[in-house]
C-alpha cells in the first residue's frame, strides 16, 4: 500500500509539475489510509488486547507445582481452555476443555450440570467421576474466580484405591507398557488359569500382529512355543524369533493372603528378550535389564526383592522393606540376615537351589527377626537371562493363619492336658483310698499316746492334702462333682471376705465394691469361694513379689447387659446378660510371655517349693464347668505403664424361679443295719481290701469280686445280696454294664457306685436309675455310713410299697 501511494504521487508530479499539489495529495491520502487501518485493527482483535493484560505463564507455573495426581484447568465464559497443568493434559488430552471432556454420556452430562452450578452458585463438587478408558475415578471440584468472576478453576483429584485396586489398575496398554516394550520386556496379566486379562501393545503386536488387539479371554500359552532346549518363543515369530525369559509375578496383596480364592488371583507375566543389550536397546546389556525390571517391581504393591546366584540382595521394593521392618534402613547383605537363626540354613539352601540350574519356583515358611513369633511364607522363583539377577523373592504375610494354628494347637493341648489330669486324678484317688483307709484301720488299734499314733495321723494328713490336689486336677479337667445353687455373688464375697483379710496381712488393702441390680447366677457356692480365694491369693503373691509388698486388691462386681457385650466385640464371649466378678491388684502386671500359659496346670512363676501351679488352673476349670468365662489382662496407668493385673469372671445371669434347697439327709448310723449282704466289685486290690475290711468291721457279710464278670457270675449262681457296691471303670466288663445285666434279673437291686470321677458326669454317661454314688478317696467311716444310708433308703422304699 505504501508503494502504491508513492507511485501515484510520482505520476501526479510528472503530470502537473506542481510540488505543492503533489505534497497535499500524498499527505491527505496517507491520513485516510492510516485511519482505515486503525479502525480495522481495533475491530479485529479486541479480545486479544483485553487478554494481553493477563500473564498466564505465572498461573501455569503456580498450578504445575500442585499434587501430580490433581489435574487443574482454567476456562473462560465461553468454556474455552485458557490454562492447564501437565496432569490435566495427560489425562484428558490437549484439545479437551471442561465440561467438553472425552467421557461417556452420563458423565458428560454430570460435568455440564456441574459447570452450570458453578456459574450460578460460585462453586460445585462431584464426588466421583469415571475417567476415560476405565481408569481411576476422579473427584471434581470447580470454583468461579477472576476479577469479573469470568473464569472457572477446575480440579480433578484421583480417588485413592487400596492395594488390590492398584494391582487391577496396572495399565499395560498405556505409556508404562510401551516403555517396557521399548526396553525389550513384553507384559501381560493373566488369571490363575492362564487366561489373558490385559496385555501391552508390544505383546499384542508380537503375538497377534496387531498392537491394538486386546487378546482378553484367550489362553496365554497359546501365543508361545518352546523348542527342544526348553527355550520360549512367540509362536507368530516362528524360528526367527528371539528367545524369551519368562518371569511370573503373583499379583496378590500380602495383607489379603488366604482371603481370596484362586479364581481371583492374577499374575503379571514378563517376557524378557534374551538378546536385550546386543543391539541398540539397552546400553549395559543384561545389567541394564535388571535396572529396568527394578523400575517395574518398584511400582507393584507386593513385597518383592531380587538376589544374585550367591544369595546377595540386588534390589527390594518399598513393600518388601515394610514387610521385613527395614523401611528407611535398606536391605542387609543376604536374605538370611532377615530371619531367625534356626531358619538361616534352610533359607540359604533354598536361595542357592533356585539360583542355579533350571528356573523353578516354590515357597518356604520362615520367621523374621522383626517378628520371631510369626511365621511368614517367602516365595522364591528362579529367573534367567537378566545378568546377575537369579532369584525373585516375594513375601506373603501369613500371620493370621499362624495365629489360628496356634489357637487350635493351644486348644488341643489344653484338652489333652485336661484328659490327662482327669486320668491321673482317678488313678491317684484309688491309691489314696487305700492309704487313707489303711490309716483309719490302723488308728482303730492305736490310741493317742502310742508311739505309732502320731506317725499314722501324719500319713493320713498328707494323704488328705494329696486328695485336695487331685480335686484341683479334677476341677481343671472339669470332671469334679458340682452342686450348683442359685445365688448372689455379693453373698459369696461376704462369706469369704474375713478369710481373705487374714490371708492378705496388714500391708495390703482389701477393697470391695458391688454394683446395683446384679442378676442371680447358678454355681456351686463352695467352688465359687474356691475361685475367689485362688484369685485373691494369686494377687497377694504378685504384690508381695513386686516392690515392698504393699499394695491394694480390689474385688468388684458389675452388671453387664447383652448390648454392652456386643460393643466389646469379643469372639469368645457370646451376647447375654452377665454378672461380672473382677479381682484387680497392683502387683505390676503379667509379662506378655506368661499370659498364654497362665491357666495351664503346674505352670508357675514362683520359686520351687512355693507353689503347685494349680491355683489359677483350678479357678479356670471351676468357672468353665459352671458355664462362665475367665479372662486375664493387665492394667495400665495414664502414662501407659503396667501397674497391675486384672482377672475378670463372667457368669451368665440365671433366668427363672430359684429352686428350693434340698435339705441334707440326717446321718444314719451303720450299726442298725449290721448283718446285710453286700456284693463288692473292685478291680484295684488295695481298694477292694480296704473296703472289704471296713464293711466287714461294720457287720456286713461281704462277697468281694475283682471284676464285672465275677460279680455277674456271683448273682447268676444264686447269690442273694441286699446291695451292690461297685467301681465304675474296670477292665473287661465295667460297673455300669454289670449292673444293667443284674437289673434285668433283679430290677429293684440297690446300687452304690465308687469312682474318682465326677458324679454329675458319671450320671450323664451311665444313665442308670436309682443309683447312688460315693467319691474316692473315702475313709472307713465314710463308706460305712454311705452303705448304711443306701440300705436304709432301699428298705424304706420296700416298706412303703
Amino acid at each position: 500500500m505504501t508503494g502504491a501511494l508513492l507511485l501515484s504521487s510520482v505520476v501526479l508530479f510528472v503530470a502537473t509539475s506542481d510540488i505543492v499539489l503533489t505534497l497535499a495529495y500524498t499527505l491527505g491520502l496517507a491520513v485516510i489510509l492510516g485511519g482505515i487501518f486503525a479502525i480495522e485493527r481495533m475491530q479485529a482483535q479486541p479480545e486479544i488486547e483485553a487478554d494481553a493484560s493477563i500473564d498466564w505463564s505465572v498461573t501455569f507455573a503456580a498450578i504445575e507445582v500442585e499434587d501430580s495426581d490433581t489435574a487443574v484447568a482454567i476456562t473462560d465464559r465461553a468454556n474455552r481452555l485458557v490454562c492447564a497443568n501437565g496432569a490435566f493434559t495427560e489425562a484428558f488430552g490437549v484439545g479437551s476443555s471442561p465440561p467438553s471432556l472425552p467421557l461417556g454420556r452420563p458423565e458428560l452430562e454430570s460435568v455440564t450440570r456441574l459447570a452450570r452450578q458453578a456459574w450460578r452458585d460460585g462453586s460445585g463438587e462431584l464426588e466421583e467421576l469415571l475417567a476415560p478408558a476405565g481408569a481411576k475415578a476422579w473427584q471434581v471440584t470447580v470454583k468461579r474466580a477472576g476479577r469479573g468472576d469470568d473464569h472457572l478453576i477446575w480440579r480433578f483429584a484421583k480417588l485413592k484405591s487400596d492395594a488390590a485396586e492398584a494391582v487391577e489398575d496396572l495399565d499395560l496398554s498405556g505409556p508404562f507398557g510401551r516403555m517396557l516394550s521399548r526396553a525389550g520386556i513384553e507384559t501381560a496379566i493373566t488369571t490363575a488359569e492362564g487366561v489373558v486379562r490385559s496385555v501391552s501393545s508390544g505383546f499384542a503386536e508380537r503375538a497377534a500382529g496387531d498392537g491394538s488387539a486386546t487378546l482378553v479371554g484367550q489362553d496365554f500359552v497359546s501365543f508361545l512355543r518352546s523348542d527342544d532346549r526348553d527355550r520360549i518363543f512367540f509362536t507368530r515369530e516362528g524360528r526367527g524369533g528371539t528367545p524369551q525369559t519368562l518371569v511370573d509375578v503373583p499379583l496378590q496383596d500380602p495383607s489379603l493372603a488366604g482371603a481370596v480364592s484362586s479364581e481371583e488371583n492374577t499374575t503379571l507375566m514378563l517376557l524378557v528378550d534374551s538378546g536385550v543389550g546386543i543391539g541398540g536397546g539397552w546400553e549395559g546389556s543384561a545389567q541394564a535389564g535388571v535396572a529396568q525390571l527394578e523400575a517395574l517391581l518398584a511400582q507393584l504393591p507386593l513385597g518383592l526383592a531380587m538376589t544374585d546366584r550367591d544369595g546377595r540382595f540386588l534390589f527390594g521394593n518399598e513393600a518388601f522393606l515394610r514387610s521385613v521392618d527395614r523401611e528407611g534402613k535398606g536391605l542387609p547383605a543376604f536374605p538370611t540376615d532377615l530371619v531367625v537363626r534356626e531358619d538361616k540354613a534352610a533359607l540359604s539352601d533354598a536361595v542357592r537351589r533356585h539360583g542355579r540350574g533350571p528356573a523353578t519356583s516354590g515357597d518356604i515358611p520362615v520367621r523374621l527377626t522383626s517378628q520371631p513369633d510369626e511365621t511368614v511364607s517367602l516365595g522364591l522363583a528362579g529367573v534367567r537371562g537378566l545378568g546377575e539377577a537369579a532369584v525373585l523373592l516375594s513375601l506373603t504375610d501369613s500371620s493370621e493363619e499362624a495365629q489360628l494354628k496356634r489357637q487350635v494347637a493351644q486348644a488341643t493341648k489344653m484338652q489333652a492336658v485336661g484328659q490327662l489330669a482327669g486320668g491321673v486324678a482317678h488313678d491317684f484317688n484309688n491309691v489314696l483310698t487305700a492309704i487313707i483307709g489303711t490309716c483309719d484301720l490302723m488308728l482303730l488299734r492305736h490310741t493317742p499316746g502310742d508311739s505309732d499314733y502320731d506317725d499314722i495321723q501324719q500319713i493320713r494328713a498328707n494323704s488328705n492334702r494329696a486328695a485336695s490336689l487331685t480335686r484341683q486336677l479334677l476341677a481343671f479337667s472339669r470332671q469334679q462333682t458340682l452342686r450348683p445353687e442359685i445365688l448372689q455373688l455379693p453373698d459369696v464375697v461376704s462369706e469369704v471376705g474375713p478369710l481373705i483379710k487374714r490371708l492378705l496381712g496388714e500391708k495390703i488393702t482389701y477393697f470391695v465394691q458391688h454394683d446395683r441390680n446384679l442378676g442371680a447366677v447358678r454355681a456351686d457356692p463352695q467352688q465359687l469361694e474356691q475361685v475367689i480365694m485362688n484369685l485373691a491369693v494369686n494377687a497377694r503373691d504378685a504384690i508381695q513379689s513386686h516392690g515392698r509388698g504393699a499394695g491394694r486388691i480390689s474385688l468388684l462386681t458389675r452388671s453387664l447387659k447383652a448390648t454392652e457385650v456386643l460393643k466389646l466385640g469379643s469372639e469368645v464371649l457370646p451376647p447375654a446378660d452377665y454378672t461380672v466378678l473382677i479381682v484387680q491388684d497392683t502387683g505390676g502386671g503379667i509379662p506378655a510371655a506368661v499370659l498364654p500359659k497362665l491357666f495351664e496346670p503346674f505352670f508357675t512363676t514362683k520359686e520351687q517349693g512355693k507353689g503347685t501351679g494349680l491355683g489359677l488352673s483350678t479357678a479356670y476349670g471351676i468357672v468353665k464347668q459352671s458355664g462362665g468365662f475367665l479372662f486375664a489382662d493387665n492394667v495400665s496407668d495414664a502414662n501407659g505403664k503396667q501397674v497391675g493385673a486384672r482377672f475378670t469372671v463372667y457368669f451368665p445371669v440365671h433366668r427363672g424361679e430359684a429352686p428350693k434347697r434340698r435339705e441334707a439327709p440326717a446321718p444314719v448310723s451303720s450299726e442298725w443295719s449290721a448283718g446285710g449282704k453286700i456284693l463288692l466289685v473292685e478291680d484295684e486290690d488295695m481298694v477292694r481290701a480296704v473296703a472289704e475290711r471296713a464293711l466287714a468291721r461294720a457287720g456286713y457279710e461281704v462277697t468281694a469280686c475283682s471284676g464285672g464278670e465275677d460279680g455277674l457270675e456271683a448273682i447268676i449262681d444264686g447269690g442273694e445280696f441286699d446291695l451292690i457296691v461297685s467301681d465304675v471303670v474296670m477292665p473287661g466288663m465295667d460297673g455300669p454294664a454289670m449292673v444293667r445285666e443284674i437289673r434285668a434279673k433283679l430290677p429293684d437291686m440297690p446300687v452304690l457306685f465308687m469312682s474318682g470321677y465326677a458324679e454329675e458326669q458319671l450320671r450323664k454317661d451311665i444313665d442308670i436309675p436309682d443309683m447312688h454314688f460315693i467319691a474316692k478317696p473315702f475313709s472307713v467311716s465314710a463308706i460305712s455310713d454311705k452303705v448304711s444310708a443306701v440300705m436304709h433308703a432301699a428298705k424304706s422304699d420296700k416298706a412303703s410299697n
